[in-house]
């Protein structure tokens, strides 16, 4: 092949790439309109009074904390004010280094109790359990330190109910979150796992263990962090439940059946991307199985939690989410095209491996590739500029989709100049930000391929309440 040749090849890959890359995220965006819409139909009826009130199966809510004195009292405070007939808190403070555990028992009262442990899964020791004297239904797990799957898993085995939420330590959730994350549950027996939606706290007011004013943080990258989540949840993660094909249920608010993760495992200790993959390998093993599930998305209940504000902290969060991609997708290769795979292997997984995997080489490579193809007569400029224009362009459509979406159906954000901030942040994430993003998420793939087994790390913490 000539040089050529070679240029006008690579020339054609990047491009049928970035097509085929921006073309699924807009298909994916339609699809989550369409679903919006029947929400916003489903609202009317929910308004009404329901035939499941008071009925619904009681949930337990498990909270893995690791160094969470700044955050942890205001979440449990607003958990233990939810608007649900019947659930328990389970705290499993895993080996904290700071004052987690001090802060529990000062705050609620904890008394040591001779708790019967039932070993379904196996975790690291169990030092003590506390119950509250002022709340019956708050549990706390005192456990070497195992990690955030083992904490989640020593909690299942301690839990007392059917179904179970497990919330990050540094959340605090709305009032009805649970009554609208089970609705699936009464709705199809099917169901085996719901998400909701994350957003970030950062900028908002909270008091009581409970947010009371809605706003927008004055940190840069909290704002850039505020558009990307509204993007990967309103069109990402819908998208994917309309075909019944979603691999990601956020770890820090997801409802499962709990008999069903029992059945897979539990969680699995030796990755940081627990969340992900034991919805990977749920897909796997009830599809090699034969048995009939869902997992749904639920974009109404909202859990609210702090992001990174410092550029540090997050290059270390992005970099592990995407050795924790690159865990869950490698553990669970079987999925992908297997006899009964279905849309999550069929579809979701070759989209997640193409375009999310192995994306950052492709991206940045591409990227590069063209700049250097310029320089030597590859492609003219004018096309490169054009490639940098389009790619630069869709990214701004499919934030400002996410956007309208958000601004259509639940208008978080009702001030002019709220929405203005949202509109400039949409367009100015694009050049540099993204791109940053990118390099560490290829510095994460570049370590998941070359070290062991990670670890979480620090995350540096400013707390969500007071």
């Amino acid at each position: 092949m000539t040089l050529e040749g070679f240029f006008q090849a690579m020339t054609w890959f990047i491009l049928v790439y970035f097509v085929l890359l921006n073309g699924s995220y807009l298909l994916l965006n339609l699809m989550s309109m369409v679903s919006l819409y029947r929400l916003s139909q489903q609202r009317i009826v929910d308004s009404l009074p329901q035939i499941y009130s008071g009925m619904e199966p009681p949930i337990s809510i498990l909270v893995p904390a690791f160094n969470e004195e700044a955050n942890i009292a205001a979440s449990i405070r607003s958990m233990l004010q939810l608007s649900y007939p019947e659930f328990e808190i389970i705290v499993v403070n895993d080996g904290s280094k700071d004052r987690t555990l001090d802060v529990l028992k000062t705050e609620f009262a904890l008394v040591k109790f001779p708790e019967a442990l039932r070993t379904r899964i196996a975790t690291k020791p169990i030092r003590a359990v506390f119950r509250s004297t002022r709340f019956p239904n708050l549990l706390v797990i005192d456990k070497e330190n195992g990690g955030k799957a083992d904490s989640l898993n020593a909690g299942i085995n301690l839990s007392r109910f059917p179904l179970f939420c497990g919330v990050d330590a540094d959340s605090v959730l709305q009032r009805d979150s649970l009554q609208r994350v089970v609705q699936p549950f009464l709705y199809d027996d099917e169901v085996v796992a719901t998400g909701g939606t994350v957003r970030l706290a950062n900028g908002c007011e909270i008091s009581g263990g409970f947010l009371t004013k809605i706003g927008l943080p004055g940190n840069l990258l909290a704002l850039f962090q505020v558009v990307e989540y509204l993007r990967a949840f309103l069109f990402g993660r819908l998208g994917w439940s309309v075909i019944d094909a979603m691999l990601i249920i956020s770890g820090a608010f997801g409802l499962f059946r709990k008999e069903t993760v029992i059945q897979v495992g539990g969680y699995r200790t030796k990755t940081i991307g627990e969340d992900m993959e034991l919805v990977v390998r749920i897909h796997r093993m009830l599809r090699a199985a034969g048995t009939p599930y869902k997992i749904k998305f639920v974009p109404d209940p909202v859990c609210w939690t702090e992001a990174p504000e410092d550029l540090k902290t997050l290059k270390n969060q992005r970099v592990r989410w995407q050795r924790g991609l690159s865990e869950s997708l490698t553990s669970n290769f079987g999925l992908m095209f297997s006899l009964n795979g279905g849309m999550p292997g069929w579809v979701a997984f070759p989209f997640m491996m193409l375009f999310e995997w192995i994306g950052p080489v492709v991206e940045l490579g591409g990227y590069l590739f063209m700049f250097f193809a310029a320089i030597f007569g590859g492609v003219s400029w004018t096309a490169f500029v054009v490639f940098l224009f389009l790619a630069v362009s869709i990214g701004i459509l499919l934030s400002i989709s996410g956007l309208l979406l958000e601004e259509l159906t639940f208008h978080l954000y009702p001030k002019p100049k709220q929405l203005a901030l949202l509109a400039v942040i949409v367009i100015v994430e694009n050049f540099g930000y993204r791109q940053l993003n990118t390099a560490w998420r290829l510095l994460g793939l570049y370590r998941w391929a070359t070290q062991g087994e990670g670890t979480w790390g620090v995350m540096k913490r400013k707390g969500i309440g007071s």
